[in-house]
């Protein structure tokens, strides 16, 4: 993991690197950002620059084989706990097994997956209706892991992924241990929900803001990765609202193809056409949940875009020619300000839901039917 790899960010990863060069890092450090930000890869991508045997003046040196190693995350100075299923008084030994079993499947995530969330750490691994945590258990393994000299005898890591799973003993039980660690030892905790975190544990961290990406730098990325082609990242760039990990699930949608069909809902529902309305909930329905996540996502732009429509400002819309008419119309002639407001008010709400598995046959339904009111209030008769 180099910083190299990391999609612009260039002022943070030069902050990094100062502290690195002027021994200013501290020994216990907090990567926090949004979800889909880079603050797993940056953490990663500092392991590795500290690990490098031939480092640069901006990042490590990729060759060597201690870079080799942090490549497939094998350092042997390099450990990770993270939240598994369990209670928080979980027997050692029986921590223990879970940690052998996951370890590999973390670092496989880790490589593959670094903007995932927890959702998609329990999607890979089969965790549905578990509560996960952070035991008290791995708290023990971790001051034991720390406690035995490093194997190289440079710094020895331990990255902590979503220490807001940290159950209250465990983090208790490491208080000391982040106040006071051996020489030459390093905590990263990496959290996308820093608010959660005891404020004991925030108190003993280095706070290092890892801040969502840019339009620009999502577009640039998955075009000079060969994601997509240019106008399809044009398109999800705005969807994806800084969130790599959005991005990365857009790039299989075909977004024009969502914007035709946000099209031909919104005349369903403005035409109370109800046999086409089911029609779409069963269609939206049976896409997964991403995709379900995207549809929304994909309408909330719309209406961004008919907003900025009517504002007449068109050097900032971000839609493609041939979606402007029809953005045009709706303002003109179906939506106004107040309108706007409300749809993009439900389906903020519906992605909110969606998000924490509603059932996606009767959220859309219910949102299909709420639009349907806004854009054509029924007219009550006169007395």
């Amino acid at each position: 993991m180099l910083f190299s790899s990391i999609p612009g960010l260039e002022e943070v990863k030069e902050k990094i690197v100062l502290a690195v060069q002027n021994n200013h890092l501290a020994h216990a450090l907090l990567f926090h950002g949004p979800e889909g930000s880079a603050n797993l890869k940056m953490a990663l991508a500092l392991a590795t620059y500290l690990h490098c045997e031939n480092p640069g003046p901006y990042d490590a040196c990729g060759t060597c084989p201690s870079c080799q190693r942090m490549a497939k995350l094998i350092h042997p100075d390099m450990n990770f706990a993270f939240p598994l299923p369990g209670t928080g008084d979980s027997k050692p030994d029986e921590e223990e097994k879970k940690k052998v079993d996951f370890t590999a499947a973390f670092r496989d995530f880790a490589i593959n997956s670094p903007f995932g969330n927890v959702s998609d750490w329990i999607y890979q691994n089969g965790f549905e209706k578990k509560q996960l945590n952070i035991s008290k258990a791995a708290a023990r393994q971790i001051i034991k892991t720390l406690s035995l000299k490093s194997f190289e005898g440079g710094y020895k890591i331990m990255l902590i992924w979503s220490p807001e799973y940290l159950h209250t003993a465990a983090a208790n039980a490491l208080l000391k241990i982040l106040e006071e660690p051996p020489e030459k030892t390093i905590f990263m905790l990496v959290s996308s929900q820093p608010e959660q975190l005891l404020t004991t544990i925030l108190s003993r961290t280095q706070k290092i803001m890892v801040r969502a990406f840019s339009d620009e730098e999502i577009m640039n990325h998955l075009v000079q990765a060969d994601f997509c082609s240019r106008e399809a990242a044009t398109q999800i760039a705005p969807l994806a609202d800084g969130n790599l990990r959005e991005a990365y699930q857009m790039i299989d949608q075909v977004e024009d193809e969502n914007t035709l069909m946000i099209r031909d809902w919104f005349r369903a529902c403005y035409s109370l056409q109800v046999n086409e309305i089911f029609s779409f909930v069963e269609r939206f329905s049976s896409k997964d949940k991403e995709a379900q996540k995207s549809i929304l996502l994909s309408g909330m732009n719309v209406l961004r875009e008919v907003m900025l429509d009517k504002s007449q400002l068109p050097q900032l819309m971000r839609s493609v020619e041939k979606d402007r008419d029809f953005i045009h119309k709706l303002g003109i002639h179906v939506l106004d300000e107040d309108k706007l407001m409300r749809i993009y008010e439900i389906m903020n709400t519906a992605h909110y839901h969606l998000e924490r598995n509603a059932n996606p046959k009767v959220m859309f339904t219910d949102l299909s039917f709420k639009i349907t009111r806004i854009m054509k209030p029924v007219q009550t008769a006169s007395t």
